[in-house]
């Protein structure tokens, strides 16, 4: 074998090789339930689980809705279905004291916002919500694939997160994907914020 063949071959299989670890890095994150979910965790989670509210509210159309609207447009056809998501998306952001852009960039990255996605490693709907979080808070009943019902697990798992970091979005998206440490499912998430959903003013 050529040199040159050798190392188009070596190249090769160092990248079949990343992206297999890649792979499993991912489904390994995304199925594995946390050694030890922290009490609060649990009690938030059950409480704004618990509350009302789950409907979208209607809303005046507004800048940031507006502005929006066309960014969702590729990934959702129907225009009265995309309002009705961002209602909700920017309903559970604030419930949760998150940034609804944020969300949206999470959303893009785990389901590209197909309500009924299911992963190979069971995680359910728009924010990829691992079934076990319901057993975790005593909810077994809770339907994932419910757009309202995911974004408010979703949402109020990424912000006790959030929290525990003391406000490090690096962190805490790394360990809502479960693979704290490491940085290229952070980094995979800002980049869609930046890229696509970046807006300045308040939602």
């Amino acid at each position: 074998m050529s040199a040159c063949k050798a190392n188009r071959w070596a190249a090769t299989w160092l990248v079949a090789a990343l992206l297999a670890t890649l792979a499993a890095d991912m489904a390994h994150g995304a199925a594995r339930a946390p050694d030890e979910v922290p009490e609060a965790l649990v009690d938030t989670l059950s409480a704004m689980t618990s509350r009302a509210g789950l409907s979208a509210q209607a809303e005046r159309p507004s800048a940031w809705l507006e502005a929006m609207q066309p960014r969702l447009a590729p990934f959702l056809d129907e225009p009265e279905t995309r309002l009705t998501l961002l209602q909700r998306i920017r309903q559970e952001a604030r419930l949760a004291g998150l940034s609804p852009q944020i969300v949206l960039a999470v959303i893009q990255v785990e389901s590209a916002f197909q309500a009924d996605a299911v992963s190979s490693a069971g995680a359910l709907g728009l924010m990829q919500v691992m079934p076990f979080w319901k057993n975790v808070i005593g909810r077994s009943e809770d339907n994932l694939l419910d757009p309202r019902l995911n974004l408010r697990y979703g949402c109020t798992i990424l912000a006790y997160y959030l929290q525990r970091e003391n406000g490090d979005l690096t962190r805490a998206l790394a360990r809502y994907n479960g693979s704290l440490g490491k940085t290229w499912y952070p980094e995979r998430v800002m980049r869609a914020w930046i890229e696509r959903w970046w807006i300045t003013g308040n939602a």
